[in-house]
């Protein structure tokens, strides 16, 4: 006959192999007070020894299942790896293990990953750049605890983590303009909804390029494509700077990624980066740095907002009552090849 699955190592079988109670082995799995430095010890070694893994389905009936749902509005975004590694680096050495899903950047896809995560009794979730409503995001705040990368607005109820994105909009546009760069253009993200206007980062760019350009006197060379945060809209945005009547000297991309279709659309019109047009990004992601593209950008510390971002939630699950706290991060012009000052005409 074949032989069937080894049996899973319980919790009993653990307290039997230290010569403790399960109700020991319980307080060292939860790092409770009343655990001794010795029981902790002889527990850890019987853990090693026999490999338990503690079930998640088994901790959720007793409230808790060590698991934190992260949720990203585009897994492409390679910005998002740089917070998940601040995340994931700020969680280690605790029993959380991290979840990730895609809300694939709209309000349906979002409101499906996030019930999830609340119907597998996720600890805490961490909620990059959501569309949501500001109701929704609050009724997830109240059922479970909650920490909001990206968008801005402060709450009652969850935690916020952001850059200064309007401020980092016009280390862009200064830097630029110190170049000799007057002919600016921008490519935004696309948004309608009135609140998410005064909230997304992407909207809070598209802000401070506009307060820039005209504090540099360049209010009339102001000249928006919008489109995506993506490679594709950052391609179809700079076809449609080229498009019109004079074209720009300099291209502010939303984001890196964005940037990236820009770099391709142009080399696709036969044009050099930054020789004929310069070109900026925004979030330094490592590809950013990467010699053949050395892109100018700004650097919004992808990594501590994870490690901050992380350290909030864990506060928060410990003590769900706690007042609600804001952070937000200055950014810093990361200058590359890029950009350079425009050829005369």
């Amino acid at each position: 006959m074949p032989k069937g699955p080894d049996r899973r190592v319980t919790i009993v079988d653990v307290a039997k192999h230290a010569g403790v109670s399960t109700t020991a082995v319980s307080k060292v799995l939860r790092n409770a007070y009343g655990a001794s430095p010795e029981m902790q010890a002889r527990v850890r070694a019987a853990i090693s020894e026999l490999n338990y893994r503690p079930s998640a389905a088994a901790r959720g009936l007793r409230g808790q299942t060590y698991t934190i749902g992260v949720m990203l509005p585009d897994i492409r975004n390679p910005f998002f790896a740089d917070i998940l590694d601040g995340v994931n680096e700020q969680l280690g050495g605790t029993d959380y293990q991290v979840l990730i899903a895609s809300s694939c950047n709209d309000e349906p896809g979002e409101a499906h990953v996030t019930d999830a995560m609340i119907d597998r009794n996720m600890d805490g979730v961490i909620l990059i750049a959501p569309l949501s409503s500001r109701q929704r995001l609050e009724r997830i705040a109240r059922t479970v605890p909650t920490v909001v990368v990206g968008r801005h607005g402060a709450s009652a109820v969850h935690d916020n983590v952001a850059d200064d994105d309007f401020t980092g909009a016009g280390l862009i546009v200064g830097h630029l303009a110190a170049l000799g760069h007057q002919r600016i253009a921008h490519i935004e993200h696309h948004e309608t909804d009135a609140v998410r206007l005064t909230e997304m980062p992407n909207a809070i760019r598209a802000d401070g390029y506009r307060h820039a350009m005209h504090a540099n006197g360049l209010g009339e060379f102001v000249d928006i494509a919008s489109t995506t945060y993506t490679q594709q809209g950052g391609y179809l945005g700079a076809k449609q700077l080229l498009a019109r009547g004079q074209r720009p000297t300099a291209i502010f991309a939303g984001a890196d990624i964005v940037a990236m279709g820009v770099l391709d659309a142009l080399a696709e019109a036969g044009l050099s980066v930054p020789g004929d047009i310069s070109v900026a990004g925004y979030d330094n992601t490592t590809f950013a740095a990467f010699g053949p593209i050395s892109l100018t950008t700004v650097d919004q510390a992808g990594h501590q907002i994870g490690a901050n971002t992380a350290r909030m939630l864990l506060d928060r699950i410990a003590d769900p009552t706690r007042p609600a706290a804001q952070v937000k991060l200055s950014p810093t012009l990361v200058p590359r090849r890029t950009t350079a000052p425009p050829v005369p005409s």
